[in-house]
């Protein structure tokens, strides 16, 4: 009978040893391999120095090229804004000056009327005085100027020599005639003097 018990005993003993071997097997839910049930997350791959390198410069590529598109734009939208806006300008300008010499035209035109009608000359010719003090005037209104040239030295920033002669009473490369006056606007040239320069040599 104690025989019997003890045999007993080490069988249940070697059972139990048996059932922990196999739970020390089987791999716990902390234990089990990536991809299975218990261990769904993975760790991404962490790059290397170089790869984080190349990335940043893709990055600071990618910043110069969307900058300089951003540029780019800008700069077309102003060149279109100013050639619009210059458009303007010139077109306003051109009105205003013209609006001026319109009255100049009017004058013109009952001078031209009154001019059928009148027998005297010296009428005429004080009407055709007016309109050219009229037409003075408008230009002084503009700051446009009469460019000095007869009896000047010859000066081919303002003056456009035609033709050369002698003339012992003016200095050579004076201005001894003017064929087409000349004007200006502030420092701008609007039309050069046409003029005759002395030349006695």
């Amino acid at each position: 009978m104690h025989i019997h018990t003890k045999k007993n005993e080490e069988e249940v003993n070697k059972q139990e040893q048996q059932a922990e071997t196999k739970q020390q097997e089987q791999p716990t839910a902390e234990q089990a391999p990536q991809g299975t049930e218990a261990g769904t997350e993975q760790t991404a791959p962490t790059a290397s120095p170089a790869e984080q390198l190349a990335a940043a410069q893709a990055e600071q590529i990618q910043a110069l090229q969307d900058r300089v598109l951003r540029m780019q734009a800008e700069f077309d939208n102003y060149r279109k804004r100013t050639a619009r806006e210059q458009a303007e300008l010139s077109s306003y300008v051109t009105s205003e000056v013209v609006n001026k010499f319109l009255k100049v035209l009017d004058n013109f035109e009952r001078a031209e009327a009154s001019m059928e009608k009148a027998t005297d000359g010296d009428t005429i010719k004080v009407g055709l005085g007016k309109i050219r003090r009229q037409f003075e005037q408008t230009l002084n209104e503009l700051k446009v100027e009469e460019i000095k040239a007869a009896g000047e030295p010859f000066n081919p920033e303002f003056h456009d020599a035609v033709m050369r002669g002698a003339n012992p009473q003016l200095p050579d490369d004076s201005v001894e005639l003017v064929l087409e006056k000349g004007y200006k606007l502030g420092d701008r040239i609007i039309r050069h003097s046409k003029v005759k320069v002395v030349n006695n040599s």
